[in-house]
């Protein structure tokens, strides 16, 4: 991987990336919406897999703490593709991911999604800018769904 400038890219920024959609997934998978905000940006925006949107780490924080003392929703399992570096304070996480419903042990494949991240690093620390849960129906083309599906299993 490299920056535009073709210098590598650090491997600690990658590291500190990936870390922070994991803390937000985590987040997710234990109900909390503070910890799931946490990694946003003070003014970092979330777009939800039913197009709903949050701006800010407040809002975030606020909106998911009453989706989660309303009802328990699927936890997440999900596989990064990749981070590609913008510059040096910027970067794209791409990944997949399938959710479980509670008291099942398989992905329930209508809700697979891509999940977008964009980092910023501000003063020395990355967070995340943009987050956004897009859904991977592949209208018309049900041999790419169950691929997907496939390979999010094998991470159960």
């Amino acid at each position: 991987m490299s920056s535009p400038t073709g210098d590598p890219a650090s491997s600690a920024d990658e590291l500190a990336i990936r870390a922070l959609y994991n803390q937000l997934l985590a987040g997710w998978n234990q109900r909390n919406g503070d910890m799931m905000a946490e990694p946003f940006l003070e003014d970092g925006e979330s777009i939800g897999f039913d197009g709903s949107q949050q701006v800010g780490r407040a809002e975030i924080a606020a909106t998911m703490g009453t989706i989660f003392a309303d009802h328990s929703p699927a936890a997440f399992v999900a596989k990064v593709r990749g981070v590609r570096f913008l510059g040096a304070d910027a970067a794209i996480l791409r990944a997949v991911a399938g959710m479980v419903p509670p008291g099942k042990a398989d992905i329930e494949p209508k809700v697979n999604t891509h999940h977008t991240v964009i980092a910023q690093k501000r003063g020395g620390q990355w967070g995340i800018a943009l987050f956004q849960n897009t859904p991977a129906q592949f209208h018309g083309r049900p041999d790419l769904a169950e691929q997907l599906t496939e390979e999010l299993r094998a991470l159960l």
